[in-house]
């Protein structure tokens, strides 16, 4: 009889029964974690912000869900950015993002869950349509989605079809959020990842609500997909 093949997990992932299980953070990536969120509470206190709403997103009457749409360098603002666009509205309102399943993915969940935001595992490479599928279904239970189109590897600044598809199912309007800083540091990264500097001028963006209908099909998607890569170029100009 032959030996049995042995299958060996995908580095930054466990299988368990054939599915991919996102790692979760062990100890020391909860403290980084921890750490993470002081420093960015701490660095978005000293910014002087500068915020434009074209989408009519936050005053507190507002009380629609949509589909945030920002470029994955610039996510270290992300979430305080959402802190500062929801300060007026009721408690209780939070967003859902995807995060990569790997331990890396792990470490910057954790740091979502102290914002008070929920992480949603997976990318276009691991859990794929499993992580849409929980995007939509968080979006479907009351929260606002945010999605990185030209993440989780790029090319920098190209976006793929993701927040349309997500759009689509949901039936939320997608927002092209712009967040531009005056002093910031590029990392060696293949998205040339920003990481802001105190007392920076933060000018943030929220463009037109931009509406995908259901029914919409691929060369129509395709229209709409060239129309937002449109609008994050000017809104991150």
């Amino acid at each position: 009889m032959p030996a049995q093949a042995r299958v060996t997990p995908a580095p930054g992932t466990a299988r368990r029964s054939g599915a991919v299980v996102p790692e979760r953070p062990r100890w020391h990536g909860r403290l980084a974690a921890r750490m993470i969120h002081i420093l960015l509470t701490g660095l978005a206190s000293t910014l002087r912000w500068e915020i434009r709403d074209e989408a009519g997103f936050m005053p507190a009457a507002n009380t629609d869900r949509v589909v945030f749409v920002t470029w994955h360098n610039r996510l270290a603002l992300a979430l305080p950015t959402y802190q500062r666009i929801t300060r007026r509205h009721p408690p209780g309102r939070v967003f859902a993002g995807m995060v990569s399943a790997s331990s890396d993915g792990g470490l910057l969940a954790h740091s979502m869950g102290l914002f008070g935001a929920e992480a949603i595992r997976g990318s276009s490479s691991r859990r794929g349509p499993q992580a849409l599928r929980e995007l939509v279904s968080a979006g479907r239970r009351g929260c606002d989605i945010a999605v990185t189109p030209d993440g989780p590897r790029g090319p920098r600044y190209v976006a793929k079809e993701g927040p349309v598809l997500a759009a689509q199912i949901t039936g939320l309007p997608m927002v092209p959020v712009g967040i531009q800083t005056d002093w910031h540091k590029a990392l060696a990264s293949w998205d040339a990842f920003r990481i802001p500097l105190p007392f920076s001028r933060c000018r943030v963006r929220l463009g037109p609500r931009i509406v995908v209908p259901r029914e919409l099909d691929a060369a129509g998607r395709a229209e709409i997909l060239a129309h937002l890569q449109r609008q994050l170029e000017t809104l991150n100009a």
